[in-house]
């Protein structure tokens, strides 16, 4: 049985179909902090399997150790973790205490297992910073975290990459996420983001569902061909495949090391204004939207060199940015009976 942790958030719901698909009995384990039980239905609808699931905060020592004990846990998919950039300035203790202590918590686990389990851990382009060098690839420098967020995710690498040297035979997969946008082609799942959007494209949809009055550009003087900033949107559906790929790679011991990192993007940089340009196309819809001020703490430019993921992992993306939003557009009329 594969343990998906926060298997109801976004990626994590996808990645759970993708994994039913391929036959894998999944459990969930997601204590509902920022998501919803009815995606479980979705699960359900979009996969025809209903996956088990346990809520539960996996700094409940004692509940996670049930778990471990009443289930045959295969592999791990580590998705759990507060991810909002801004959120984790204001509050960085509960951060580092929910992102650092639910990975700790899971390790010992894994440590106290009778054989070692396979563990997928959810990282983030954020490590790289603004790169010196485009497009990224994984022997890019750590930069210094440019907020609490991305610091849980450099020390959650560590504290895997460490615990990868002291316990016998454990392997991991860091798999570090460029953007992820869309939604399910069953549009049973998507992006449910709580409150005001922290990302682009759901921004988008829910200005042009009416939420808001006009999306504001956080700046057009970057030194980019249109100035506004440039991001690797890769679809979630392509992002969930890659980590079913990563997962099997260490259960049919085809993994060189016993730790390996892969981005996971496109290989292409797509400005602010070629999404809002994108979405316009493919919903015939004009949006609005203004020319704000920068926003602290954007880099200037990031996408992916994919071409480890590519080789090594045998993954590649197949779907476009067309069709990445012309999804979450769907998804976005569908929650909000448009």
């Amino acid at each position: 049985m594969i343990l998906v942790t926060g298997g109801l958030g976004f990626i994590g719901s996808h990645t759970v179909v993708s994994l039913q698909e391929k036959g894998h009995e999944v459990l969930i384990v997601d204590d509902l902090s920022n998501s919803a039980i009815e995606v479980l239905d979705g699960i359900e609808t979009a996969s025809g399997i209903r996956p088990a699931f346990e809520e539960l905060n996996l700094q409940n020592t004692a509940g996670l150790a049930r778990i471990f004990k009443n289930n045959d846990i295969s592999g791990i998919i580590h998705f759990a973790a507060f991810k909002a950039v801004g959120e984790s300035v204001q509050k960085p203790v509960a951060y580092y205490q929910n992102n650092l202590g639910s990975l700790l918590n899971l390790v010992a686990e894994v440590e106290k297992a009778a054989s070692p389990i396979p563990f997928i851990f959810s990282s983030s382009c954020t490590v790289y910073g603004e790169a010196k060098e485009l497009p990224i690839n994984e022997s890019a420098p750590v930069q210094p975290a440019l907020s609490p967020y991305g610091n849980t995710k450099q020390i959650g690498e560590e504290i895997l990459l460490d615990a990868v040297n002291a316990i016998a035979d454990f392997r991991v997969i860091a798999l570090r996420y460029f953007n992820p946008i869309g939604a399910h082609p069953s549009i049973a799942i998507g992006e449910l983001p709580l409150g005001k959007p922290q990302n682009l494209v759901p921004f988008i949809t829910q200005t042009a569902a009416g939420l808001y009055p006009k999306l504001t550009v956080f700046g057009n003087d970057y030194p980019t061909p249109d100035g506004t900033n440039i991001r690797d949107y890769i679809h979630v559906v392509d992002l969930a495949e890659a980590h079913v790929v990563a997962l099997e790679r260490i259960l049919e011991g085809k993994s060189d090391d016993d730790y390996e990192v892969f981005n996971l993007g496109t290989g292409k940089g797509s400005s602010v204004l070629q999404v809002i340009d994108s979405f316009e196309r493919v919903s015939g819809l004009k949006l609005a939207y203004e020319i704000g001020l920068r926003r602290e703490g954007d880099v200037i430019a990031a996408y992916a060199d994919t071409t480890k993921a590519n080789n090594v992992l045998g993954w590649k993306t197949k779907r476009s940015l067309d069709e990445a939003l012309a999804s979450a557009w769907k998804w976005e009329q569908k929650i909000r009976n448009l």
